[in-house]
Order: structure tokens, then sequence, then C-alpha cells
């Protein structure tokens, strides 16, 4: 029987605090788990401390002769912090991922011989099948415990729906019926621990209070993206220590952290698609910037929920939302990075226009529409299996969407399709969309979304909103937040001076242009293109003005291209944009632009403003010579090759030196690439691909 006092030893080693105790509920979960090997389920605040309770529960197994402990997570790569603190009282943690594929060999050695005491993997491991058949399911029989972390993301009513969590089920049923299991969550409400616990069986539930006494919470209404960028360049050093500044797209986590360095603010930007050149991988960048933030070296992350739960710096400061979350789980999630370990932390939510469109779109493409998903089933009917890049042939559907249906369509039980090596096969199990379903869930997040607008909206303590949303029951006015003092913790004005400034900045805020390289196999056949297209076929690195609809000078494009004509702002913006930022070298000579039957004047009208402008000729060479359904309807890169081939040609003779090559709104960069190379094969030097505005779609 495993005493208290041994626990408590190396809780201690676990924290590193010889001083430290156990938060209430923590003793009474190691004890049911290791003495009476029971199943539960942790319902406990953000920094209570789920995590000891495993590690703990995991030593004290191992001691007993038990085997290592499985743990599933979607949150792999910022559970550093207690895989490290882990090792402190001796607890050999392995994980097997992506991003450490070197290692394999090794690490499946450890874990099968039992020299590891808790292997993590990730959900979607579980879909891999090599990685099923040789280490996981050999092991099943003598796993000594599962955590489920993050157990929400089982549930169809959770914040963070992921489908390969529905593989668990079919995994419990290979293990010991009295196999002690832990599922651990900080964001679920009656109706989501009601799905967990009948998906993992009838678990014990504990729950604690989900009041944090060390947050201070308020709430700014600031509409247009320029003020709120003002409130950050003036307001964030007010708060205390570092913190995390969250956006909801990688876009604006780029363009927010641009900004606040450029007023003298150090901050970085950090999503899941961050990179470096100095660092080997995307992953090992994160790391960096997360040891950033943990000594202190910036003063935020401006970050999506790439960095979210599973992160934990006991001091953060501050947690500021650049747009406001989906949902009250998900801000709870979110604003409980802070005041861990600390006194008082402040969570300050602002919000604006555009987070409803963006949310609207979020929850349009959650699930695989119902018409590719029968395209897929009859595609995969009539072969005999198929890879995704053999698919996109077949369909016009993009690599994203082929996966997300092969996903979804992979974990039911039984499934309609298997997998195979690369190839996906189908099988005899018959399908339906389940359109209730998914009517049901879109209606509960819009629901969960008018819910969030309460939060900002409605009188009343904020935490104690927050707390009653989530099913906590004795939730009381916290006496710290904006509300209840009924006056602001941190200050609401912003200058004049510094809005303009922030609107002259989005205004500035172009993108980069690199037209494609890799063409599609057997696309080009006309054109008899193939492979990575060669260097002198290939466009220079070029600029685009905005993005479609965005603050700044996308809202004025989308405005104007509906209406037929781009006005002369948006001329005198592109030339400053040339002339002073960009600053193409050689300088071109020329100015040509994309050809349209459906809009015949629009572009050509707007490119020879721009080259009036710029004091240089306009040249209308490029011609289409073959009707092509519209491009922006081509969803993979076959499809967007292959609507292309033979469609332009170049009439005339081009003129000497490079050329500024001008489009309205660029999406895939297939025509600006096409084009280009025809120029560059006519004998054109040098092409400048431009537009106006980039597509938002997937932004």
């Amino acid at each position: 029987m495993t005493n208290r006092s041994e626990a408590l030893a190396l809780h201690r080693s676990l924290l590193a605090n010889e001083d430290a105790e156990f938060r209430d509920g923590q003793w009474e979960a190691i004890d049911a788990l290791v003495n009476r090997r029971e199943q539960l389920l942790l319902v406990q605040r953000t920094g209570w401390g789920k995590s000891a309770v495993y590690f703990v529960a995991t030593r004290m197994l191992r001691d007993r002769g038990f085997g290592a402990t499985l743990i599933v997570s979607p949150l792999l790569a910022l559970m550093r912090n207690q895989v490290s603190a882990a090792e402190r009282m001796g607890v050999k943690a392995l994980t097997i991922n992506s991003t450490n594929r070197s290692d394999w060999p090794d690490l499946r050695r450890a874990v099968l011989s039992n020299e590891a005491d808790a292997l993590l993997i990730s959900p979607e491991r579980l879909a891999n099948e090599a990685f099923m058949d040789e280490l996981l399911l050999p092991i099943l029989e003598r796993v000594g415990l599962l955590v489920v972390d993050e157990a929400h993301c089982i549930s169809d009513w959770g914040h963070d729906f992921r489908p390969d969590y529905r593989r668990l089920v079919s995994v419990l049923q290979r293990m010991p019926s009295n196999l002690p299991i832990v599922g651990t969550t900080a964001t679920a409400n009656d109706r989501v621990i009601e799905d967990v616990t009948s998906q993992l069986g009838r678990l014990q539930v504990q729950r604690g209070p989900l009041m944090r006494e060390s947050l201070h919470l308020q709430t700014i209404r600031l509409s247009t993206q320029a003020e709120r960028l003002a409130w950050l360049a003036e307001h964030i050093e007010e708060l205390p220590g570092t913190g995390i500044i969250y956006t909801l797209t990688t876009r604006d986590a780029e363009q927010v952290s641009a900004w606040l360095n450029q007023r003298g603010i150090l901050v970085r930007p950090y999503h899941a698609n961050i990179s470096d050149e100095r660092f080997a991988s995307s992953d090992a960048y994160r790391r960096r910037l997360e040891q950033a933030l943990d000594r202190n070296e910036v003063k935020a992350l401006v970050a999506t929920t790439a960095l979210g739960m599973g992160y934990d710096k006991p001091d953060l400061g501050f947690v500021v939302h650049y747009q406001a979350p989906g949902s009250i789980i998900s801000y709870y999630q979110q604003v409980g990075r802070a005041g861990r370990g600390i006194v008082r932390a402040i969570g300050v939510l602002l919000s604006g226009v555009e987070d409803g469109e963006i949310h609207d779109y979020f929850r349009r493409t959650a699930f695989p529409e119902e018409q590719w998903v029968r395209e897929v089933l009859q595609v995969l009917e009539d072969e005999e299996g198929m890879s995704i890049r053999e698919l996109e042939q077949g369909l016009n559907l993009r690599f994203g969407q082929i996966e997300k249906v092969l996903k979804v369509l992979s974990v039911d039980n039984p499934a309609p399709i298997i997998r195979q090596g690369s190839k996906w096969l189908r099988t005899a199990v018959p399908y339906r969309v389940d359109s209730d379903r998914i009517a049901r869930l879109t209606k509960q997040r819009e629901t969960e979304w008018r819910e969030l607008q309460s939060y900002v909206e409605e009188p009343g303590c904020l935490m104690q909103f927050l707390a009653g949303a989530l099913d906590d029951p004795d939730p009381i006015p916290c006496g710290r937040c904006a509300r209840c003092l009924d006056g602001p913790i941190v200050g609401t004005s912003v200058a004049r001076e510094t809005v303009a400034a922030a609107a002259r900045f989005l205004r500035q805020a172009e993108v980069p242009l690199e037209c494609n390289r890799q063409v599609s196999t057997g696309s080009f056949r006309e054109y008899g293109w193939s492979g990575n297209l060669p260097s002198e076929l290939r466009a220079e690195s070029g600029r685009i003005m905005s993005r479609w609809g965005d603050a700044g000078w996308g809202e004025v494009v989308a405005r104007d291209k509906n209406r037929g004509h781009f006005r002369d702002d948006l001329v005198l913006a592109a030339v400053e944009m040339i002339r002073e930022r960009w600053q193409p070298e050689p300088w071109p000579r020329w100015v040509t632009c994309v050809p349209s039957n459906r809009h015949p004047t629009l572009v050509p009208d707007f490119a020879s403003r721009l080259a009036e402008a710029l004091s240089l000729p306009f040249v209308s060479v490029v011609a289409k010579v073959r009707h092509n359904d519209p491009q922006k309807e081509q969803q993979n890169r076959f499809h967007q090759c292959h609507n292309l081939d033979g469609v332009f040609a170049i009439e005339g003779q081009v003129s000497e030196g490079g050329v500024l090559l001008v489009d309205d709104v660029v999406d895939s960069k297939w025509t600006l690439t096409v084009i280009a190379a025809l120029l560059r094969e006519a004998g054109c030097v040098a092409v400048w691909p431009s537009a106006l505005a980039a597509a938002s779609a997937g932004g």
C-alpha cells in the first residue's frame, strides 16, 4: 500500500521544492490510481497539477513492478516542462514522433525491453499501422497506467475535437479490464464530461473549483485592427512580467509581432509553421522561442493556439487576446496560462469586427463536405488503392480536403476505408455522412460563440461568468476583475496618432510573392513542362500589396474589384510599395498584365495607369488564346496546372529588359507562374510578378 508521505516526497522532487504540499485532491487521485487501480476523470483548473498526479503515480507503479505508463496527448511538443520535471524523480519518459525519426529504433528497443517508464504519443500516432503493430500492440497487455491528456478532445462537444482520439476506444478494448486510467482536462463542462465518460468507460469524476484567485480579468471592445494594434503598442508594457498575445490566425501573429517590434517592443511570432533558417526544424525553433519566453528574453510571444494547452510558465504575468476565441472553453484554457505560480496576473480580451467572420469560416470548414466524401469513396471504389497524390488527379479537391475526408472515414468503426502503406483502399463497409450530427455540432459551436459574446458584453463578474459557463458548482464574484472593481485594470484609451500609425502600418503590410517551381506530373502536356521549372523560366521574387478583405488596402481592393474599377489611390499605393520598399533590381523597363476574358478592362486599366505613374511603357503582349474554367475553382496543384495548359500565349515582340507583371488577386500563383515562364521563353530577361491582393482562403 502506497503511503502519502512517499507520494509527497516524489511530488516535492518533481517540483524541485522541498516545501511543496499537495493541492486538494492530488493525493486522493494518486491513491485511487496506485492503491485501488481505479479509473478517473480529473477536471481541474489550469495550474492545479494534473501532470504531477500521473507522473508521481507512474513512479510508484513502476517501483511496484508494473509496466510503463502510456500517455496519449495532443501536446507532445509542449510537454517538455513536465517531462524534464519527471526526470528529477527518476521517470524516464520517451516520445516517438515525427521530429525524432532518427531515434526511433533505439526508442522502440527501450520500450519493448521495458526500459522506459512512460511512453508519450500523439493521438495521430494511433493511425500509424507500423507503430501499432510493431510497438504498441506488443506492450498493451503490460501497460501499467493509461493517461488520456486533454481528454475533452475525445468528445464531439470538445472545443478541439480531434478525430484520431476516437481510435482510443478500440485500443482500450485490447487492454486489461483492471487497468488504471486517468483522463485530464481543465475545460470540461457537464456535457463534455458525460460524453467522455461514456466513451472511455464510466470513469469516476474528480472535479475541483475553476475559480482562479491570481487572475485579474478585463474585456475591451476595439472594433478595428488599427485600434487594437494601437492599444497593444501603448499598454503592453504596463502589463506585469512577460506573457502571451493570442491571435486567431498565423498571419495575424506575424503582423502583430512585426508592428510591436517596429514600435520598440520585443516580441516574437509563434505558430505551427514558424521556421528560421538557423534551426533544423520548426519544432527546434519553437523550442527556442519557448525558452526565450521562459527566460524573460522577450516581452511576449504572439501566438496562435499552437502555444496553448501544455505550455507551463508558472510566472507568466499576462495573457492578451488580440481577437476573441470561439468559446468560453477555449478562452478559459488560454487565459489560464497566466498566473499559475504568482499571486497576480492579468488577462485582457480584446475583440473586434473580424472575429465573427473568422469563426464563421472555422465552423464552415470544421467537417468535410458531404460531396467530398462521396467523391473520395467513389474514386477509391473504382481503383485498387490510391495515394493522396493520386487521388488529387482524379478529384478536384485540395490535399488538405482529401486528407480531412480520409481521416474522418478511417476512424469510423468499422471503417469504410483502410490504409496500406501509402495507399488507401475501399472496404465493403457502407458509409453515410451523419448530417444530423454535423448540424448539431455546428449549432452548438454557434451557441458557444454567442456565449463568448455575452462574456464580453454583459455586466457582472468575469471570472464568475467563466466558471459558471463551465458548470462550476459554486461560482462566486471574484472581486478582482474590471467589472467587480467597476474600473479598468489596464488603460483602455488609445492616442489618435498611434491609431493613424497603425493604419499606415496595415496599409504597408505587403506579402512576399514567390511563384511556383514544382510542376504537377502530366499536367502541362501542351507547354511541355514537367518536374522543376528550370531557373531560366522562373519569375523573380515579387510582392502582393495586401490580403483580400483585410484592414489596410485589402478592403479597398475587394470593394473596387466588385464595382469594376480600381481607384487611383491604389495606383499611388502600388507605386510607393514598388519604389520605396520593394525596389526590384534591376529596375523593370516595361509593364504588362494578366489578361481576362471575364473582366477584359479591369486589370489592363490599372496596369496602364501604374505604368504611367512609374514612367514606364505598358505593353499588352500576353493573350488568352483558349477558354478555361475559373482558376479559383481548381482546388489542387494538378488541376490548377492542367486548367492553364495552353491557355496563354505571348503575341508580338517582348520589349528589352525586365518586366513588371501585374495581376489583381492571387491565389495559387499558377497563373503568374505560367505567364512568367512564357515571357522568359519569349526572351524576357526578368519577370517581376505583383498583385493587389492575395486571396484569403486558408489564411
